[in-house]
């Protein structure tokens, strides 16, 4: 991201929605875009989600916010939205999130894929007001809407009317739909009929349980049957070790994620990570 795009960029949302993205706290450093908000600094992080046998490149990455305290002292992304909602700032610090996040999706290796982004559930219903900011964003950086992935916490929503609009209208402006965190306790199948999501992330209860008892072992391909029956493609979160791994792609899923796959990385590691790997595949 240079800082010829962020001029630009500050531009054309002043003019469009006179917004003024200096409020944003962005500054460019050699190798990503951080910002400085709310007294909080904030980076971005990407984890790839891998399509198995398919080494090339990944379908796309997760964006995952790590804020801390003068950069040195972590906070997880949870107490940082939770501080900015106690200050009533919540709107535009997920705003901040979200735009940091495009901004170093861009640095990614060219075959990023989809980026997966986490929608707070106190904002899922905002996408007209709150969203229309954000599309101007991707708009301004080439970004599709079709390439960006809502992730969606059904869990978190406890109105079904409330969550199939918000579904809906995000789906009408061309973003894809992911449930994350299925399988936990609060999840309700019978919204997976309503909603019909594009992706399915399963918790990463599940994989656990899977690797602690046979039984469940045995009910995680049903499970992922169940999803495509539904149309929509599972994700296996939280793999962390070679038996998760191997129990994973025994289940008939195609879509994995996890730390033995990938931890997440910024945008500048991935790229040497898949110039490297393209370097080995020459020689």
């Amino acid at each position: 991201m240079s800082q010829q795009n962020i001029s630009q960029l500050k531009t054309d949302l002043r003019e469009a929605l006179f917004l003024d993205i200096d409020d944003f706290g962005l500054e460019i450093t050699t190798e990503e875009v951080i910002s400085r908000f709310a007294g909080l600094h904030l980076r971005s992080v990407f984890q790839p989600i891998n399509v198995l046998g398919h080494d090339a490149s990944p379908l796309g990455y997760e964006a995952l916010l790590r804020p801390s305290i003068g950069g040195t002292d972590a906070l997880t992304p949870a107490a940082a939205f939770s501080f900015a909602d106690n200050q009533g700032r919540l709107v535009k610090f997920d705003r901040v999130a979200r735009t940091l996040h495009t901004l170093n999706y861009l640095n990614l290796p060219q075959n990023r894929g989809l980026l997966f982004l986490n929608v707070h559930p106190k904002l899922l219903t905002s996408v007209n007001a709150h969203g229309k900011v954000f599309e101007n964003i991707l708009h301004n950086h080439s970004v599709p809407t079709h390439q960006v992935v809502i992730e969606v916490l059904e869990s978190e929503v406890e109105l079904d009317q409330k969550l199939n609009e918000a579904v809906s209208n995000y789906r009408d402006r061309g973003y894809q739909i992911a449930i994350d965190d299925f399988g936990s306790k609060h999840s309700n199948l019978d919204r997976l009929w309503e909603i019909s999501p594009d992706f399915i992330k399963l918790d990463i209860s599940i994989i656990r349980q899977a690797q602690a008892n046979p039984k469940v072992r045995k009910v995680l391909p049903k499970l992922i049957q169940i999803v495509q029956e539904l149309d929509a493609q599972a994700i296996i979160e939280g793999i962390e070790n070679e038996i998760q791994l191997h129990i994973a792609i025994d289940s008939g899923a195609k879509l994995l994620q996890g730390y033995q796959l990938g931890k997440p990385a910024p945008a500048s590691v991935w790229n040497k990570f898949r110039s490297a790997q393209q370097l080995q595949q020459v020689a």
